[in-house]
């Protein structure tokens, strides 16, 4: 909600600027105009894909559908940070395949038909996309529970049923195109017998020979220049090479904020002090929402379960002395403290086959008449479902079959079904609506606990927390906004400065502070080069203080950034041709490997199987591996300027083995097309120019 009214201020002021432009249209230039309004507008659009514009109301849209898909799919809201992330992938993928990949395939002649669908969604050739959903208690596809799940749907009110299955559709046929491209692709990295025959040979062929080598050495040599122009030439040449997406560099100061040794003896004091209360009160839940961090819950742990919490909690818990009602001493994890309380002991399934009927709005004033129909066995769980209920389980394809449920796959309030007895009917209250449900089978019961865990973790109290940002504000006041001054201040009160280069907008983690750090990207995007920022509060858990150094824009390095490795790749040229020139003119004339090695200082080596084909993996330059594996028998070859030094070499034999076969090239082939379909998608997004925004809303 934070980001919707930053979004809305912005949008508000943005109406606002557009209203004075159009009264400055009498006066600027209408191309001024234009420039400016496509510059504003390509600021709050979240993406850009191949000429197409993604607003933030189309991408909001899409997101609120696949928030839907999500809670059908999961029974529950997307709730943590990688949910919330993979939610919002997939709506960025609607868009893209959308307009990007989908129009691509098209073009390259693909189609999926209406025919071809239905075999995929319902026929004999079913995607797995469909089967891993529809299964039986084997975990095996069952078309039956497809067919139910199929005429059900026309008995689904909330029309959720349908939407999913409308969602499966559309994702099963883009999934298909998808299969088809990568085919179109992939069959054109074949090999024919004539190329199988000659890499055959390729690999199974290898080199004896000796050589000298003399090293370049780590001593610079002054007589060699590189002029600037000859490094505008290189970077020309080579400038593909030098592409690169937007990114900044910083670098920063981190306090890290932490419960002093008061905060900490407050924490345990305060368990102490209600101890004796929690360990005799009635109504726990209501005493743990006073006076813990932690609530009270209707779950059931087995022996194992706890350690999450603390290893020591659970072994008080599962210890054969523990019965209900056994409170453990205060127990210390890190700078947290726990008690337990045995509340309840039972032998409980992990998991149980639920029948239910979930109702909604105005629908749950039904509850007691429908739970008498099928109590009376005037009608079943099906029929009633089918008319009544909210929610249709995909996975079952019966019409009131929730399916099995265990603790982490029900839904929130339902904890009574793993202690009721089975083909009892009942009805039970929670956030979702009511639900009339029957448990008509379950796993065997085996020893589980209801637990009450007070708990209170040491946190840093408001004098801890000042003292940190005092600290964090100090450095950013003496700063007063200037780099330099920055790293003056932090050299000389011995401060630790961290450095991230080619941070990228959005980026959450920066090495130290690996804690949702958007702060720091969003200021680094905003920031002019060279300036500092204020304090910049991480969830209350760091400030930092940031200098940015370096403003990379998306295009291509500067020539003036690339200069200096330009140099040293010029430089090491221009000193292997004339090293190379060296050695030529004192080993002329001379006849033998060792003539040549005694003249140079340095002695003959020996090495037997060398293969071009596998140069990597044996320790040699790679030049210098090239060169002799095509090299005559028995020549002495001029001086060969290698990556590191200047070699002389002549070949004792060309040898051929029978070791890599007609499989080896089969499982090359295949390894090589796996890397170029893994490839495929990201040149499609750059040759489309896609621009992705969405870390300026997310």
């Amino acid at each position: 909600m934070a980001v919707l009214e930053k979004i809305r201020v912005k949008f508000g002021i943005l109406i606002s600027v557009v209203i004075a432009l159009a009264l400055l249209s009498f006066i600027i230039d209408p191309n001024t105009i234009s420039q400016v309004a496509s510059s504003m507008s390509s600021k709050y659009r979240v993406g850009k894909i191949d000429g197409n514009s993604v607003s933030y109301q189309d991408f909001d849209n899409e997101l609120n559908y696949q928030n839907r898909v999500f809670e059908y799919m999961y029974r529950r809201n997307a709730n943590t940070d990688q949910e919330m992330e993979y939610v919002r992938n997939m709506a960025w993928k609607t868009f893209v395949d959308r307009y990007m990949f989908l129009p691509e395939a098209k073009k390259a002649g693909i189609q999926v038909g209406e025919a071809e669908l239905v075999d995929l969604t319902s026929g004999d050739m079913v995607s797995p996309l469909v089967s891993q959903i529809f299964v039986d208690e084997t975990g095996a596809f069952s078309k039956d529970m497809l067919s139910n799940y199929l005429h059900s749907m026309q008995y689904d009110q909330s029309g959720q049923a349908k939407m999913f299955w409308d969602y499966l559709q559309n994702t099963v046929t883009t999934d298909q195109y998808y299969v088809k491209y990568n085919s179109l692709f992939n069959a054109g990295n074949f090999i024919n017998p004539l190329m199988m025959t000659d890499e055959i040979a390729a690999n199974n062929n290898s080199v004896s020979v000796e050589f000298v080598m003399l090293p370049y050495g780590y001593q610079r040599d002054t007589t060699i220049a590189v002029s600037d122009a000859e490094i505008r030439d290189y970077y020309n040449a080579h400038k593909k090479l030098y592409r690169q997406d937007a990114s900044r560099d910083i670098e920063y100061v981190v306090y890290e904020v932490k419960p002093s040794k008061t905060d900490i003896s407050d924490a345990n004091q305060k368990v102490v002090d209600v101890y004796d209360e929690f360990s005799s009160a009635d109504n726990v839940r209501n005493f743990l929402m006073k006076n813990s961090d932690r609530q009270y819950t209707d779950e059931w742990y087995k022996k194992g379960e706890l350690r999450t919490v603390a290893a020591d909690v659970d072994n008080f818990v599962f210890d054969s002395k523990s019965g209900a009602g056994a409170v453990s001493e205060v127990i210390t994890k890190d700078n947290t403290f726990y008690v337990a309380r045995v509340m309840e002991t039972a032998m409980v399934p992990d998991s149980v086959f639920v029948k239910g009927v979930l109702l909604q709005g105005v629908q749950t004033d039904l509850a007691d008449s429908l739970l008498n129909v099928l109590k009376s066995g005037k009608d079943n769980f099906g029929n009633v479902a089918a008319q009544y209920s909210a929610f249709s389980n995909p996975q079952s394809g019966e019409p009131g079959d929730y399916g099995w449920m265990t603790k982490n796959s029900m839904f929130p309030g339902l904890e009574s079904i793993f202690t009721a007895k089975v083909g009892d009917i009942y009805v039970v209250e929670t956030n979702y609506g009511k639900h009339i449900v029957e448990v008509t089978d379950r796993t065997s019961p085996i020893l589980k606990k209801k637990v009450a865990i007070l708990e209170k973790e040491a946190l840093p109290s408001g004098n801890t927390i000042n003292e940190y940002y005092v600290q964090a504000n100090e450095l950013a006041t003496k700063a007063d906004g200037k780099y330099e001054t920055f790293r003056k201040v932090a050299d000389e009160e011995g401060l630790a400065v961290l450095t991230r280069n080619n941070l990228r907008e959005g980026e959450e983690n920066i090495g130290s502070v690996n804690d949702r750090t958007k702060e720091i990207s969003k200021w680094a995007y905003e920031a002019k080069e060279g300036k500092v920022s204020n304090v910049l509060n991480i969830n209350n858990d760091y400030y930092v203080v940031a200098a940015l150094k370096k403003i990379h824009k998306k295009g291509y390095t500067p020539v003036s950034e690339a200069a200096s490795g330009i140099r040293s790749i010029i430089y090491n040229q221009k000193l292997g041709e004339k090293k190379a020139a060296e050695v030529a003119g004192k080993i002329a004339g001379l006849g033998s490997m060792e003539a040549i090695a005694d003249t140079l200082g340095t002695s003959v080596s020996t090495r037997e199987g060398i293969s071009f084909s596998s140069y990597m993996n044996q320790g040699l330059d790679p030049k210098f591996i090239g060169a002799v594996s095509v090299a005559e028998e028995g020549v002495i070859s001029a001086p060969l300027a290698g990556s590191i030094g200047v070699y002389v070499y002549k070949v004792i034999s060309h040898d051929t083995g029978a070791s890599f076969t007609e499989e080896d090239v089969k499982n090359r082939a295949a390894q090589m097309s796996y890397y170029a379909s893994q490839s495929l998608l990201p040149v499609m997004m750059q040759d489309a120019g896609v621009e992705d925004n969405r870390a300026r809303f997310f």
